[in-house]
């Protein structure tokens, strides 16, 4: 899936479009209901951000998400993590 379009994203990102494919592929069968797998989720949308997230700041996430029902979406997850 590598083209031009792609390219120019990881370009001006700095964010391999290739591991952003590979997470969602990876979400659509997650049980979001799970904290292991919100954490390991949040986890690695911070590493591929190149976004530390603070245990404090996983932990609100975490009960955002698995404890409160929210939805999990990386524009929710991006907007949480920019708060700090």
């Amino acid at each position: 899936m590598e083209n031009e379009f792609f390219k120019n994203i990881g370009k001006k990102t700095g964010v391999n479009m290739k591991d952003i494919l590979d997470l969602a592929n990876s979400l659509q069968s997650a049980n979001f209901k799970d904290e292991n797998t919100v954490r390991n989720v949040i986890r690695r949308v911070s590493q591929i951000a190149n976004k530390p997230v603070s245990r404090e700041m996983e932990e609100k996430i975490v009960q955002s998400i698995v404890k409160d029902g929210k939805q999990l979406d990386f524009n929710s997850i991006s907007k949480m993590i920019n708060k700090k």
